[in-house]
C-alpha cells in the first residue's frame, strides 16, 4: 500500500478472513475514495469507521499492530 501497489494488496486481502486483513482492506477502499465499501470492512475488522486521524496515521497504527 505504501509502495502504491493497491490493486495487488486488495487482491491479496480480499479473501483473507482475519481481522487484520479486513482492517487493511478497509484502508484500501478509503485510499480509493470508496467510503461505502470501506465501512463494512471496518465492521469486519472490529473497528470504528473513520474513528479519527488521517489515512497515514491509521496505516501507521496498522503497522504498529503488526509488530506486536
Amino acid at each position: 500500500m505504501r509502495e502504491e501497489q493497491w490493486s495487488q494488496a486488495h487482491n491479496e486481502v480480499q479473501h483473507d478472513p482475519t481481522s487484520l486483513a479486513a482492517w487493511l482492506h478497509d484502508m484500501l477502499h478509503l485510499q480509493a475514495g470508496d467510503l461505502a465499501d470501506a465501512e463494512p470492512w471496518y465492521d469486519k475488522a472490529g473497528r470504528s469507521f473513520r474513528s479519527g486521524g488521517t489515512l497515514g496515521e491509521e496505516l501507521a497504527r496498522f503497522e504498529m499492530e503488526l509488530q506486536d
